[in-house]
């Protein structure tokens, strides 16, 4: 990573010691045998074969071949970009070879040093495809500077790890490094223990238990499902692996803490309960490195290192909001003392943004990786992020171009290939998507979700055997993947190759009794009972249904059957509200936000004073209210919310791309897709917008503003109609005010209006509708929600199929009446009025005797 101002001379100036150090013909370049040498001394606790040392070799002098200068080797540019990229850790490099640097002593007799963030680790890309979910991120694990480093740090690095003995992030005192030593020794004798509990349970799971040979494979997945997954695992590794040495251990750290309490200084104290923080981070003991991050930050709240580190632990422990609370801490400290921590502000960005991802706000989080990527502008690991970010909101451009800058900064980064390649693929440009996994792919034979995605991208362009071999080396990899084993089922069956598929499904129902898979075993087996002859002869045979013009579906007399081309409307609305959740959000939770927030002008608070605000806003601050509208959505089902509503709703409201918009029209277009009454919705609707105007009259709103609400009303839930009638319906003057009964005929108008709001609340209530089994005559599915009769000929349609146009093949009228039914109590209340009358026509008088 790129550093600025004194840290980055100081950088280079270390990396310059390290080159001439290991520069023995003093050519200016290292050749093979002088970069050997270098990797082996920085390295002195590891032994290397000379088949590692040459893939090490063929790596860097491939990866970084605009740095060789054939035939001497790379330059110090060169060994300075490996750096910058995260190959290694300068600090810890230069104090592990013993060498010095002169520093220029500043006017006041110190030299200063900006903390930074050490090297990244990547990132994992967010799968995609027809039944793949989002893939999880790893939070880098990033260094900070501390303000003073220990005279003989150097000689004690090697029991500790390289984080404790940089002059920029380390231990600043002796007790501290004693107090740490001791800490040290003891978790490495923990480790030990666990190690070997750990290979006896695999050895018992890899042999004959019970009678019964255990899949060694599932087993091993089955550890590794739970390790790192957060505070069950921790206790469950203390608990069981340790036994009664967790509670001495335990009582250890109680001491160790009490110890770091009683040193002479806040100072010191402060260094102590650090130091301690990140050994146990080290560890994998979260749980206790966030204590003593927390008695740090109760000593220097203004110091970013304890909330930044007790951040990076609960990210660790899945505690994604804490994670957030303790970045955004960082983030503040950092901000009021930017020249001291310049260093380490993109990195706190980044780690922000990844919280944020947890929670599933990827507005938010793309927000800090642009502000990552404005201080760091080579920062191609805030860039990739942004970019996958954008992707997930289905930005397909914006993310294709974050991707690509990312990309010519680090050519080799597999992830930002892969996760290209899924945006090109969402923009149906599948020959460079191919490209972009392939690459990915050569980078790293082992990317599951570039051989996953790319057997998406097969699988959905037809080429079935291909995609079929892709799922088969994610199972290869993963032998559990129960999305690549169903998608590997469906490939097979594309293919023609129904034994193999039918054997994919059963293994895919036997990972996760899922229903869709179950859907997909009886499917098959329905297809395998067909005559062997059918598939050829199911060419030649003719449609069960034909599409007919709307003209010729009539409505029966006397009745509210819905027009086919207004359910038509209604069903896309409802799929999109279906989708995002909305109709779980009740209209009376909105009125509450959008009145306790700051956001309209016009809202009166307890002082009776309107509020004066500005009503453009970021949509990074309206998915916090989204959030906390839709708080009852799993982060990855909020995801796929926000993306939904970002495209149909956003992207309409910000046509420029700034990332702002109209926050009142935001709200006014939400609410007719709210829980609650349609009443309700209306009057929300027409209060928001007299908030947005702050009109001087009470009651009324501007015409212009009622129309301009109309005109974006269509354009986004009914793009396909026309709204250029609405000023000739309602007038042109644009000074004109509009009384809540005028807006309701403006809204309620049918034609040019959302009189369709009607239609989708019956949608609403008919979803558990079933009509006692009764099948569509076209798709042969049961019909919930409303029923369609035909009077003529009484055959029935589902709510698709009539909306769609769709009528039995064999039969065939000029004129098509329906009759709509919401559920059978109508049915039996019209054959009770029937029933009522012929008795009173035909039954004989009855006597009383």
């Amino acid at each position: 990573m790129s550093e600025s101002g004194q840290g980055l001379s100081i950088r280079a100036q270390k990396v310059r010691g390290i080159f001439n150090e290991f520069d023995s013909n003093r050519d200016g370049c290292l050749n093979r045998i002088e970069m050997a040498a270098l990797v082996i001394a920085v390295n002195p606790r590891v032994k290397f074969s000379k088949e590692q040392i040459e893939a090490i070799l063929d790596e860097v002098f491939r990866t970084y071949g605009e740095f060789i200068e054939e035939p001497k080797g790379l330059s110090f540019q060169g060994l300075l970009r490996t750096y910058d990229d995260g190959a290694g850790d300068v600090d810890r490099d230069f104090d592990a070879l013993g060498l010095h640097l002169d520093l220029t002593i500043g006017d006041g007799g110190t030299q200063e040093l900006q903390p930074h963030a050490a090297a990244e680790t990547k990132g994992k890309l967010a799968r995609t495809g027809a039944t793949g979910g989002s893939g999880s991120r790893q939070l880098p694990v990033a260094s900070i500077s501390a303000d003073e480093t220990s005279a003989n740090a150097a000689k004690r690095s090697s029991k500790l790890g390289a984080w404790a003995s940089s002059p920029n992030h380390g231990i600043a005192y002796d007790d501290t490094w004693r107090l740490v030593e001791e800490l040290e020794l003891l978790l490495k004798k923990l480790d030990a223990k666990i190690e070997d509990k750990l290979n006896e349970r695999e050895d018992k799971k890899t042999g004959v238990l019970n009678n019964g040979v255990v899949d060694a494979a599932a087993a091993a997945e089955d550890w590794e499902d739970g390790v790192d997954k957060g505070e069950s695992f921790e206790r469950r590794r203390g608990q069981e692996e340790l036994g009664s040495d967790y509670g001495a251990f335990k009582k250890t750290l109680v001491g160790f803490r009490e110890r770091a309490g009683k040193v002479r200084t806040p100072e010191e104290a402060f260094d102590c309960h650090v130091a301690m923080g990140r050994c146990l981070l080290e560890h994998h003991w979260h749980k206790e490195a966030i204590k003593s991050f927390d008695l740090a930050l109760q000593l220097k709240p203004q110091d970013v290192r304890a909330p930044f580190l007790m951040g990076n632990a609960n990210y660790a422990l899945g505690q994604y909001v804490e994670a957030r609370l303790n970045y955004q801490k960082a983030l503040d400290a950092a901000e009021a003392n930017t020249a001291l921590w310049q260093g380490i502000l993109p990195q706190v960005h980044i780690n922000l943004g990844i919280a944020l991802e947890g929670e599933g706000m990827l507005m938010c989080a793309c927000h800090h990786y642009r502000e990552a990527a404005i201080l760091n502008p080579k920062h191609y690991r805030a860039l990739k992020l942004l970019g996958s970010a954008l992707y997930g909101l289905g930005e397909y451009r914006a993310a294709e171009k974050f991707l690509e800058e990312a990309l010519a900064l680090k050519p080799d980064y597999a992830d930002a290939h892969c996760d290209l390649g899924s945006a090109l693929h969402a923009v149906a440009d599948d020959d460079k998507a191919i490209q972009e996994f392939q690459k990915a792919i050569d980078l790293n034979p082992n990317h599951l979700d570039a051989l996953y995605n790319l057997g998406g991208l097969l699988k959905d362009s037809g080429r079935y055997g291909n995609a079929a071999e892709m799922y088969a080396k994610v199972l290869a990899l993963k032998p559990r993947e129960w999305r690549a084993q169903l998608n590997r089922g469906v490939s097979l069956l594309g293919s023609g190759d129904h034994e193999e598929a039918r054997k994919a499904f059963k293994e895919a129902f036997k990972m996760t009794n899922r229903l869709e898979v179950y859907d997909a075993i009886k499917h098959l087996k329905q297809m395998q009972k067909r005559p062997k002859d059918l598939t050829s002869a199911i060419a030649n045979v003719d449609s069960p249904f034909v599409i007919v013009e709307n003209a010729r579906f009539q409505p029966a007399p006397n009745s509210k059957t819905t027009p086919r081309e207004f359910l038509e409307c209604a069903l896309d609305i409802r799929k999109f509200q279906k989708h995002t959740r909305l109709h779980r959000c009740d209209i009376g939770d909105l009125r509450r936000e959008i009145e306790n927030s700051d956001y309209l002008p016009g809202i009166s608070k307890p002082t009776g004073t309107p509020v004066e605000n500005d009503k453009i806003i970021r949509k990074a601050k309206l998915e916090k209210t989204l959030r906390q509208l839709l708080q009852f959505l799993t982060p990855d089902t909020f995801q796929g919310a926000v993306r939904a509503i970002n495209e149909r709703i956003l992207l309409v409201l910000d046509p420029t791309g700034l990332g702002r918009v109209d926050v009142g029209m935001f709200f006014a277009v939400l609410a007719p897709l709210c829980g609650g009454s349609t009443d309700n919705r209306k009057r929300l609707v027409f209060d928001v917008l007299k908030w947005r105007a702050l009109s001087a009259r009470e009651g009324v709103i501007p015409n212009t503003d009622a129309k301009f609400y109309i005109k974006y009303l269509r354009a986004i839930y009914l793009p396909d109609q026309g709204t250029s009638e609405l000023a000739e319906l309602h007038g042109d003057d644009d000074r004109a005010q509009v009384s809540y009964p005028e807006f309701l005929d403006m809204f309620n108008d049918t034609n040019w209006g959302f009189g369709i709001l009607n239609t989708l609340a019956k949608l609403e209530t008919g979803d558990h509708v079933r009509h006692n089994r009764i099948i569509c005559a076209t798709c042969n599915y049961i019909i919930i929600g409303p029923r369609f009769k035909e009077t003529t000929k009484n055959f029935n349609l589902c709510p698709t199929c009539y909306s769609e146009g769709k009528v039995p093949a064999d039969v065939k009228l000029e004129e098509y009446v329906f009759k709509e039914y919401s559920n059978e109590a109508d049915i039996r209340d019209q054959f009770k009025i029937l029933g009522f009358k012929k008795g009173l026509t035909a039954a004989p008088a009855q006597t009383v005797t």
